[in-house]
């Protein structure tokens, strides 16, 4: 039986923003997101709008070579740090752990975005939200949200 999204967002690349907003005011509880979608979905697009929206003043980039990426915003009063993660590179768990990404997704004071964790589902720790942006048109997403316990 497939699980029901906790949250669902269409959006069109032109309104991002509002749904990285509206994204930002469910989730924000859970500090490790799993960032789903086919090459050129949009996912480090949707990242870029949500560092936008928290007010990230550092350069916020693709992360596909350095593998992680560090970003800070001032979460009501805290300075809080996001790791920006892409594991499209990455080979398998093993050698997700050997990079350091498990160090990156315990840490309880920091937020990690995933990109492509499909390559190493076995280290996101519980709960996570599941994250799936699919391609409905030309400039359109469907974003559908899970939460995953266990």
């Amino acid at each position: 039986m497939e699980q029901e999204p906790v949250l669902q967002i269409s959006y069109s690349l032109s309104n991002i923003r509002n749904a990285a907003d509206k994204l930002w005011q469910y989730a924000h509880q859970y500090k490790v997101w799993a960032l789903s979608g086919q090459m050129g979905a949009g996912k480090t697009t949707l990242v870029y709008a949500l560092c936008d929206v928290l007010g990230v003043a550092d350069t916020v980039s693709s992360p596909t070579f350095a593998l992680v990426n560090q970003y800070n915003f001032n979460n009501k009063g805290v300075n809080t740090t996001i790791y920006h993660m892409d594991w499209y590179r990455l080979k398998d768990e093993e050698e997700a752990v050997n990079a350091g990404m498990e160090d990156c997704l315990a840490d309880k004071d920091s937020y990690s975005i995933v990109e492509w964790p499909e390559k190493a589902p076995g280290i996101l720790p519980y709960p996570h939200l599941w994250m799936n942006i699919e391609i409905t048109g030309t400039e359109d997403r469907l974003l559908k949200v899970l939460l995953i316990n266990k």
